[in-house]
């Protein structure tokens, strides 16, 4: 399998309201970079889109390495998702789980990947976390119009 990095970032300006996401995929001297927007949304859906699009970006199976600042994907994938499937999309409270749809994606874009998952402090320096925030805040400015 060939060995790839991915790091994710989700934006939003006022949750809800306009959103970004955005993946950088390296794998040695190749980079590949994805991302979009939506003009309705909330960081936690943008920051599951940013692990999707990332995921998706791969053309064919994997060795990942995943990195994402955001606790709530993470934690969602590698701790909550086996139980919220178990229940019928239910959380341990039997409330339905928020985002279903995407988490569904995440989970099957994931099926097919080799993904070791890390998490990285937000806004602290990290140069490829940095940067993904970049671009999923250029993704919501060319949403917007104004660049």
């Amino acid at each position: 399998m060939t060995p790839v990095e991915i790091y994710t970032d989700g934006a939003c300006r006022g949750n809800p309201g306009p959103g970004g996401w955005a993946a950088l995929l390296v794998s040695g001297a190749e980079r590949k970079e994805v991302s979009g927007a939506e003009i309705q949304t909330t960081n936690n859906r943008m920051e599951l889109m940013g692990a999707i699009g990332g995921i998706a970006a791969l053309k064919r199976p994997c060795s990942v390495r995943l990195y994402t600042d955001s606790k709530y994907v993470l934690q969602g994938y590698t701790e909550w998702l086996p139980g919220w499937k178990k229940r019928g999309w239910k959380t341990a409270s039997r409330e339905p789980v928020k985002n279903q749809d995407l988490w569904e994606q995440l989970d099957a874009a994931a099926a097919a990947q080799d993904i070791e998952w890390h998490w990285v402090k937000g806004h602290s320096g990290h140069e490829q976390n940095e940067y993904v925030d970049q671009l999923a805040n250029i993704a919501i400015d060319l949403l917007l119009g104004k660049r």
